[in-house]
């Protein structure tokens, strides 16, 4: 799954207008990208247009009692985990690299 952003947002310095990203996974109906300085972080999926709306087949999919919907590859999908890679558990975030470094060769 391909976005980019629409216009440039003074609450989002991380991101820049016009730039694609590749979506890691959507929690709560946000999209986690890789912001521009490589960090993991969500972001309201209002900010993008969608480039490319197909998304990983493997990808685990739910939806909330709320029904916000959450989608995430296997190994990410884990409850904590990205609490864990922001702690800088080792196994955490040697996963995410794998897990991202993979989708990333794919998506190129």
């Amino acid at each position: 799954m391909i976005v980019k952003l629409k216009q440039a947002n003074p609450d989002y310095p991380d991101l820049t207008a016009g730039q694609t990203y590749c979506v890691i996974g959507i929690e709560a109906d946000d999209y986690r990208v890789l912001n521009d300085r490589g960090l993991p972080y969500l972001f309201p999926a209002s900010l993008f247009m969608l480039i490319d709306a197909n998304e990983p087949t493997d990808w685990v999919s739910d939806v909330g009692t709320d029904g916000e919907r959450y989608a995430y590859p296997p190994l990410l999908n884990e409850p904590g985990f990205f609490e864990d890679f922001f702690d800088g558990v080792q196994s955490s975030v040697a996963t995410f690299w794998q897990v991202v470094n993979q989708r990333l060769s794919r998506a190129a």
